[in-house]
Parts: C-alpha cells; sequence; structure tokens
C-alpha cells in the first residue's frame, strides 16, 4: 500500500512538491484554506508571471544574500535552466527579457496553473478545499476546519508550504506561526519585503504625479545601489528598484524611524558633463523646460528635486548638479504586510534538517516562503519555492525509506 502524504498549502511549493511525491508513487492529497488552488500564483501572473532569471548562476544565488548557502544545494538540483525545461514540458513556451527576466510567452499564469492541475489530477493527487489547518491531536494526526466541521487527518508524513504573511486574501496569512510556535519550533517574526515605502509628500506632488515612473535612475541606500526604476504613490515609492532596497531600509527603519533614500536621476551622464550644460544660458525657458532641455529630465524628476530641497532649487549650475545626481528623499514608513509582494522571517534555518524536516517534528517538512528566506523580484521567489518544495519531496521520501 502506498505512503499517504498530506500537502498543506496548494501554492507552487506545496504543487511541486506533489507532483514530485506522486510520480514516486505515494498517495498525495493537498489542503488549502481557499475554495481554489494557487490563487496567489495566479496574483502575480497578472502582470506576467517571473519564472526566473538568466543571469550568471553566480549572481542568482547571491540574490538570496544570508540564506544563499543553505539553498545553494536547493538551487544546484533546480536552476533556472530547469524551471524553463519545466515550463515548456507543459507545452509553454517561455522566452527572456532584455532584463534578463524569464516569461512564459503567454505572459500569464492562469494557462500554465491549468495544465500542471491536470496533469497532478492525472497522476493521482487529489485536491481537498475550503479546508484550513488548525494545529495536531495530541497523537500527532492533523486538525482541519473543514465545510462540514472538524477533520482529523492522519498521514505519513506531512508538507507544510503555507506560504508568508501577504496578500491574505490570496490564502497566506501567516496563521500558521502561533501552532508552530506552540510546538517548540523557532519562527522568525514575519515582515514585509518587496514592498512600497511611505514618504510624506508635498499635496502638489501626491496629487499631480502619483502614477508617475521614475524611469532609467539609480536609487541608493547606505552602500547599497540598484539601477532601475520606480512609482511615486500617493503615499510615497514603490517598483522593482524600491523592492530591491526594501531589506537594508526596512532594518534602517526600524533601528532609525526614518531612511534615507538617493536617487541618480541621470546616471549615464556624469557631474561635470551636467553642471556644464547646466552652466549655458537659460534664456526665457522656464527652469522646468531648462532642465529638460539641458539635462534630459522628465517633470517627475523636477518634481523630486523641489520635493528634497523643500523649495527654490540651487542657482549654483554644480550645486543643481550634484542634487540631479543625489536626490534625497526621507523614508518614514513602509507598506504594511498585507500589501507586501512577500515577507521575510519565518521557520528558522536551522530548525529543520537538509530534507527541510522539523526536527522537533519529526516527518513534518516545510516549504516555500514558510522558511527564513528572502529575495527580490525577479524570478527569485518563484525558483526558490520551487527548489525547496521539490527538496521538501526528496527529504519525505528519503524519511519514509527509512520508517520500518
Amino acid at each position: 500500500m502506498p505512503n499517504t502524504v498530506a500537502i498543506i498549502g496548494s501554492g507552487p511549493a506545496g504543487l511541486i512538491a506533489a507532483e514530485r511525491l506522486a510520480a514516486a508513487g505515494h498517495a498525495v492529497t493537498v489542503f488549502d484554506r481557499m475554495p481554489s488552488p494557487a490563487r496567489k500564483f495566479l496574483l502575480a501572473g497578472r502582470g506576467g508571471l517571473n519564472l526566473t532569471h538568466t543571469e550568471p548562476y553566480e549572481d542568482f544565488v547571491a540574490r538570496y544574500a544570508e540564506a544563499a548557502p543553505r539553498l545553494k544545494p536547493m538551487l544546484d538540483a533546480f536552476r533556472p535552466e530547469d524551471m524553463v525545461d519545466w515550463v515548456e514540458g507543459l507545452d509553454e513556451p517561455t522566452f527572456a527579457g532584455s532584463s534578463g527576466r524569464v516569461f512564459p510567452e503567454s505572459f500569464k499564469a492562469s494557462p500554465l496553473l491549468r495544465k500542471w492541475l491536470a496533469r497532478l489530477d492525472a497522476s493521482g493527487v487529489r485536491l481537498a478545499l475550503r479546508r484550513r489547518w488548525t494545529g495536531w491531536t495530541g497523537d500527532g494526526a492533523l486538525r482541519f476546519d473543514g465545510p462540514e466541521g472538524e477533520d482529523i487527518i492522519r498521514a505519513d508524513a506531512t508538507v507544510l508550504a503555507l506560504g508568508g504573511a501577504s496578500w491574505p486574501r490570496m490564502g497566506s496569512d501567516g496563521a500558521w506561526t502561533s501552532i508552530l510556535v506552540e510546538a517548540g519550533v523557532r519562527v522568525s517574526p514575519l515582515r514585509p519585503s518587496n514592498v512600497g515605502f511611505e514618504v510624506n509628500w508635498s499635496p502638489i506632488m501626491r496629487e499631480k504625479f502619483a502614477g508617475e515612473p521614475i524611469k532609467r535612475a539609480f536609487f541608493t541606500h547606505k552602500h547599497r545601489s540598484v539601477r532601475g526604476e520606480a512609482v511615486v504613490t500617493a503615499d510615497g515609492l514603490e517598483g522593482g528598484a524600491i523592492y530591491a532596497l526594501s531589506a537594508p531600509l526596512r532594518e534602517t527603519l526600524a533601528a532609525e524611524g526614518h531612511a534615507e533614500l538617493l536617487i541618480d536621476l541621470r546616471p549615464d551622464m556624469a557631474l561635470d558633463r551636467i553642471a556644464e550644460r547646466l552652466a549655458t544660458p537659460r534664456g526665457k525657458s522656464s527652469q522646468a523646460t531648462f532642465l529638460h532641455r539641458a539635462a534630459g529630465l522628465s517633470p517627475v524628476g523636477i518634481a523630486l528635486m523641489r520635493e528634497s530641497t523643500g523649495g527654490p532649487l540651487p542657482a549654483n549650475p554644480r550645486a543643481l548638479a550634484t542634487l540631479l545626481k543625489a536626490v534625497p528623499l526621507r523614508l518614514t514608513g513602509m507598506r504594511p504586510i498585507d500589501r507586501a509582494i512577500s515577507t521575510a522571517g519565518g521557520v528558522a534555518l536551522e530548525e529543520v534538517d537538509d530534507g527541510l524536516m522539523l526536527k522537533a517534528k519529526p516527518g513534518t517538512f516545510v516549504a516555500g516562503e514558510m522558511l527564513d528566506w528572502e529575495a527580490p523580484t525577479g524570478g527569485y521567489l518563484l525558483q526558490a519555492s520551487f527548489a525547496t518544495g521539490i527538496r521538501a519531496a526528496e527529504g519525505v521520501m528519503k524519511h519514509l525509506a527509512a520508517v520500518p
């Protein structure tokens, strides 16, 4: 008789674990509290499903920062090219954009998910939806609140893949943290990651420039710099470059109550060259027209410079050029965790063995965003979710093979 495996959470980590375990002949049931699976996965695909990234592999692994040493063996076993092969194995062609990000040609998550779920169904994977996991019974069985009340489920092994706490309406609300803490598992507090930050804009900035992109700029916080884009919002800044700096910005905010962000609005033009161009006579042109003509600044860039000074811009060409190359903005807070793309924190990596089994709960494995790792957007989140899901499945198989 096949071993039974319960997978709790129907996101990418849980589903790829289910796929691997079913292929090995185990009887797999995927539980989820939502009425349909992989809701956050579908949400991620609304703006184009970023699968992975084509940058040099060493640089790719380094994106996981402090967690990179523990994650690298898992990523080695499921590299970016393996992700591409897996997606194309579902008859979903992929392409790499100019930024190195990899997407399905459909640019959507829904066609891929439909084919994936069909393949899982054909392999015997069962979905049990509208069931919220509430912990264990005294003898180790799984407890669920289901449509008809409490369900008690016994399984030979369990994979927890419940996600973090971002976008809770999609299913990941972080409620599992208290269950694991009560079971003796060390869990780092969940914090927002890949999230927008707040700026106390003036009324004109908020009303006139909310929604405007800051393109081709260089963003710096302390010793970390990112080239990319951001978007002005009514209460601050969002976008890829901001998300890439979210970890250090978050730590500075926690320690100091505010954080300074510097924006180089013309990273491809040297300071001396800008100063030289700004020293030319302005004539009858308005200041905004002159700055656009001489330095290529957009209206939102000029507004950011004015916002940073709180008044008129410097008259001296070099001082003006210096400001343009490092516009200082004071960030006063960050968007709440339920508005974040992902979360930091979770089950400490020291709490699981190399197969991602909880040391405090033998037979229970953890995968995906529940683990304490963090990465920027750009394909890194999905890649690590798959890699940890696969490692958890391998851990389950090894564990079950060792059980008499």
